[in-house]
C-alpha cells in the first residue's frame, strides 16, 4: 500500500494511531500511523542530546502536537540500526541499549515490535514509486517474481533483501555491511592497507558509510604523500561536489566504485533481478555526481557475468521516509490486520 505523509485526520484503526520509528545512529525519526498509509507527525531527534531510546520516545510521544492526536499510543514499532536478536539491544553505532520488554513497559504499549532498521526498508522497496520515491541508475527493468535488493551507507552500512515466497515477502535479517572488505584494485588495496593501521579487521563498513569517506580521504591524502585537512564526510562531500577539491572528488569516486562492487556482490550473491536499492542517508545527496561515478561500472564488472549483471536495474532511494512503510506492514503483521 503507498504510504501519504500527512497531518490529516481520516477514520483511523480501532486502537488509535500506532507509533512508528526509524532509529539510526546519528538520528531517531519518529512518526504516527493514524490509518492504514497514512502517517504524519513526523519529528527527527538527534540521538546524542537523549540518554536513551526511551527518553527520546517519551519527548516526541510528548510533543504538543503529537500529544494533542495521540494522548495515548497502545501500539508501536521501531527500526533499528542493529541486529535484533532475543530482548536485548545493543547498539554498534551508538551506546544506546535497551530491553524491548521493559521499554514497552516504561512508555506504555501493549504491542511494541523491534527489528532491524535495514529489514523495515526492504519491506517498504515493493511500494516505492519510480520518479518520486526512487531514480534508476543503469541495468533495465525488474524481472518480476525475483528478489530485491537494499544496500545503504549512511552512520554504518545497512544490508537486506526481499525474497519472494508463496505467502508474500520474506525480508531477511541481514548484517551484510559488516562482510570483509576485498579491493579490487591497487588504489584500494593501498587503502585497506592504511585501514588496517587502525582496525585488525576492515570490514566493508568501515570505508562504505560516513566514517568510511573520512578514512579513504585519509588514506588518499596518505597516499599521494600530501597533508589530510581535518575534514568530516560532510565536508568531503561539499568539497567534490563543489569540484574545488581534487582529493575529495578521488574520495567520493573511490566510495562510490567500492559500494558498486559490494552491491554487486550482493545481486550476484541473491540473485537478486528484481533491483537493488540504494538506501541511507549519503548516496541520495550526491544526486548526479552518483549517476555518473564508477558505481554502475563496478557493480557490472564480474567478468562472465557482466552481462547478467548489466540487465539489472540499480536504484537510489529518495523518499524521505521510507522504512516507516516497511516497519509499518511489520507492525500490522503482528497485530493480524494485514
Amino acid at each position: 500500500m503507498p504510504t501519504s505523509v500527512t497531518n490529516e485526520h481520516p477514520a483511523g484503526f480501532p486502537g488509535g494511531p500506532r507509533l512508528l520509528a526509524d532509529v539510526g545512529g546519528t538520528n531517531a525519526r519518529f512518526a504516527l500511523e493514524l490509518a492504514p498509509g497514512n502517517i504524519g507527525y513526523v519529528h527527527v531527534l538527534p540521538c546524542a542530546a537523549y540518554a536513551t531510546l526511551a527518553a527520546a520516545l517519551r519527548a516526541y510521544l510528548g510533543l504538543p502536537d503529537v500529544a494533542a492526536v495521540a494522548p495515548v499510543v497502545r501500539h508501536g514499532a521501531i527500526a533499528i540500526a542493529n541486529p535484533v536478536a532475543g530482548d536485548v539491544v545493543r547498539m554498534t553505532n551508538h551506546h544506546w541499549q535497551f530491553s524491548i520488554a521493559q521499554l514497552r513497559e516504561e512508555c506504555g504499549f501493549e504491542v511494541l515490535a523491534v527489528v532491524n532498521d535495514f529489514t523495515a526498508l526492504a519491506r517498504a522497496l515493493p511500494y516505492l514509486d519510480l520518479g518520486e520515491e526512487k531514480r534508476q541508475v543503469g541495468g533495465r527493468g525488474a524481472e518480476p517474481g525475483t528478489p530485491l535488493a537494499v544496500i545503504g551507507p549512511g552512520t554504518g552500512l545497512g544490508v537486506s533483501a526481499l525474497i519472494p515466497t508463496a505467502a508474500g515477502w520474506t525480508a531477511l535479517q541481514s548484517e551484510g555491511g559488516h562482510a570483509s572488505f576485498s579491493p579490487i584494485n591497487e588504489t584500494e588495496v593501498e587503502i585497506l592497507r592504511f585501514a588496517r593501521r587502525e582496525f585488525g579487521h576492515v570490514s566493508a563498513e568501515r570505508l562504505i558509510s560516513g566514517s568510511g569517506i573520512e578514512l579513504v580521504y585519509r588514506a588518499l591524502a596518505d597516499l599521494h604523500g600530501v597533508p589530510a585537512e581535518p575534514l568530516s564526510a560532510a565536508d568531503v562531500t561539499l568539497r567534490a561536489l563543489r569540484g574545488n577539491c581534487l582529493l575529495c572528488d578521488e574520495t567520493i569516486e573511490s566510495f562510490c566504485g567500492m559500494l558498486g562492487t559490494v552491491a554487486g556482490n550482493l545481486a550476484v550473491t541473491l540473485g537478486a533481478r528484481g533491483g537493488v536499492y540504494i538506501g541511507g542517508g549519503i548516496v541520495p545527496k550526491l544526486g548526479e555526481r552518483f549517476d555518473r561515478s564508477l558505481f554502475r561500472a563496478r557493480f557490472e564488472g564480474k567478468g562472465r557475468f557482466n552481462a547478467y549483471l548489466s540487465a539489472i536495474p540499480t536504484y537510489v532511494i529518495t523518499a524521505g521516509y521510507p522504512a516507516f512503510a516497511g516497519v509499518s506492514a511489520i507492525l500490522a503483521e503482528r497485530l493480524g490486520d494485514r
